[in-house]
């Protein structure tokens, strides 16, 4: 069993380590203050190929792997986890299922833009009544002629209002037991009938776009239809997967900025003659973090290494998505209490990590929805 890394997957973490440090951390603060999407650090991103990583350079990617990419995402949100959340939705939800699915054709169209950064994806699954519960989709599409013609809405979507494309899920008939048959669309967002209704106001990741949709007699060629329409419930359960371990990766991002936050100020910190690091209950507090930390980002990484093995990783992705979020909020929390009075107040960042770090618990399956899915997975 090796654990190293090749020298492609540490060039890649080290490429993107710089960039963060140099383009994304500095204006991690403004951009959840203001709420301000950083959209010209998209740009770079794309410039750099650090929005196609794990995709084929025959689509405009950087022919890189999963590992790879979640190693970015780790540092992306270790910098700024706002940016980290709208790099992990542009590339696994925004994009992916245009690689996976997508026609020859389609990916021509819509993935090379996508994975060389001139334009961002993003996708439209959750609405008002279909959370957790994505079977309950109620947005539908209809064929008529050679269009499909899409009435509905979506909540909390990423990336929606700066998106050229967005993957939006629809009703599209009934199966032979009278299931909803669920199929995905291409749906460019300058198409008419399609609108940004509102923006959300959020208590963490603010600077992450998250819109309301809605479609209103969107007509797109039935050639943007993605993938098997019959097996459309079954793509976005992979779809999801996959995008688990990069918000996975992400948690483990966030809880190393808490953690590393933390143990600079434990050892600058002085009370009763010495610095805090020095005390027991501060020390094991740390090491829990480190212990954690490095947990998580082992599950990760394994699973991301049988995702590209094309091995099933639906347990292993569930599993570390769900340890690696939580360890995120105890990260955060703990490193909260370390810094006392001085953690709650806006002046240091930890509160920061403590707001974001919650929504790693909810998207992309709440913790509970997780525990299903990991005990169906050994057989309960």
């Amino acid at each position: 069993m090796n654990f190293d890394l090749t020298n492609e997957q540490r060039m890649i973490r080290d490429m993107v380590k710089d960039f963060a440090e140099r383009e994304v951390a500095g204006k991690a603060e403004e951009v959840d203050r203001t709420g301000r999407f950083p959209l010209e650090t998209f740009e770079k991103m794309g410039g750099l190929g650090i929005l196609g990583i794990p995709f084929p350079e025959e689509y405009g990617g950087s022919d890189g792997d999963t590992i790879s990419y979640a190693l970015a995402v780790e540092e992306v949100g270790r910098a700024c986890g706002s940016t980290g959340l709208s790099y992990a939705a542009a590339v696994s939800l925004g994009a992916s299922p245009i690689y996976y699915f997508g026609t020859e054709e389609q990916k021509r169209a819509y993935l090379v833009p996508l994975a060389s950064g001139r334009a961002l994806g993003s996708f439209g699954l959750t609405e008002a009544n279909a959370g957790s519960d994505a079977g309950g989709t109620q947005t539908k599409a209809v064929l008529d002629g050679d269009e499909y013609v899409i009435n509905g809405s979506k909540s909390f979507i990423t990336n929606a209002s700066y998106a050229k494309t967005v993957i939006i899920t629809a009703v599209t008939g009934k199966s032979e037991i009278g299931k909803n048959v669920i199929s995905a669309f291409i749906v460019p967002t300058d198409t008419p009938g399609f609108r940004v209704s509102r923006e959300y106001e959020k208590l963490g990741l603010r600077g992450s776009n998250t819109a309301e949709l809605i479609l209103e007699d969107v007509r797109v060629p039935k050639e943007n239809l993605l993938g098997d329409p019959q097996k459309g419930f079954k793509q976005f359960l992979y779809t999801l997967d996959g995008g688990r371990i990069s918000i996975a990766a992400l948690s483990v991002g966030i809880a190393r900025a808490a953690y590393e936050a933390a143990l600079k100020y434990a050892k600058e910190r002085t009370q009763f003659g010495e610095t805090i690091s020095k005390f027991q209950a501060i020390q094991f507090k740390l090491a829990d973090m480190a212990m954690q930390i490095e947990l998580a980002r082992n599950m990760v990484l394994k699973a991301a290494w049988l995702k590209d093995q094309k091995r099933p990783f639906t347990q292993e992705a569930a599993m570390a998505k769900l340890f690696a979020s939580e360890t995120a909020m105890r990260a955060a929390d703990q490193a909260v209490q370390i810094h006392g009075g001085y953690g709650y107040m806006k002046e240091y960042p930890v509160e920061r990590y403590l707001r974001d770090a919650k929504l790693m618990e909810i998207g992309e399956g709440t913790s509970e929805i997780l525990r299903m899915v990991i005990a169906r997975q050994i057989g309960c």
